[in-house]
């Protein structure tokens, strides 16, 4: 059984799915992939993960970098969970490209190369948006690409966490207010 709660936050309503201890899923409502890793029955419920999850969204649509993480547990496969670890260690209000993130698993692998798509196809299935920073990933010379829940709302993340957007906007000059 998996559990949900709700977030309005100011670029658009959030869904939070919980295994009862942990947030297994965080999305904006009709993203891409939209509750991909709830299997089963699902529940309406407040719990202590989604509590200290929307202080943790406070703090962030505030303009602030959180100093805390929810207790995470993201579902995937072995490649996949490879992605959102590295994902995890991109500092707030920074950016890193596809191609940097396929080095470092490559890396990590001991192979030659590894496939800057398939990373892409990771990132983009990432089950828990925000928290797991997906919007932080940007293509080579950083242009903004793809974003499940839309290159606005990528593209209002980064603007909170203060990132140069002007400088990474190549492909959408004109979605800058």
């Amino acid at each position: 059984m998996f559990f949900n709660d709700y977030y309005n936050s100011p670029i658009g309503n959030i869904t939070m799915a919980s295994d009862g201890g942990s947030l297994c899923g965080l999305w904006f409502d009709g993203q891409k992939y939209f509750a991909s890793t709830v299997k089963g029955e699902t529940e309406d419920k407040t719990l202590p993960v989604f509590e200290q999850t929307k202080k943790w969204l406070d703090i962030y649509f505030s303009g602030n970098e959180p100093d805390f993480m929810p207790k995470l547990s993201l579902n995937g496969s072995e490649f996949r969970k490879a992605v959102w670890d590295i994902l995890l260690t991109i500092p707030y209000g920074s950016v890193m490209t596809y191609g940097e993130i396929a080095k470092i698993l490559a890396k990590q692998r001991g192979v030659a190369k590894m496939s800057a798509q398939a990373v892409g196809g990771a990132v983009g299935h990432n089950p828990i948006s925000i928290i797991v920073p997906c919007h932080r990933v940007v293509g080579t010379n950083g242009n903004l690409t793809g974003y499940a829940g839309g290159i606005d709302k990528k593209i209002s993340l980064l603007k909170i966490e203060k990132t140069d957007v002007k400088k990474l906007i190549q492909k959408f000059p004109k979605r800058i207010n």
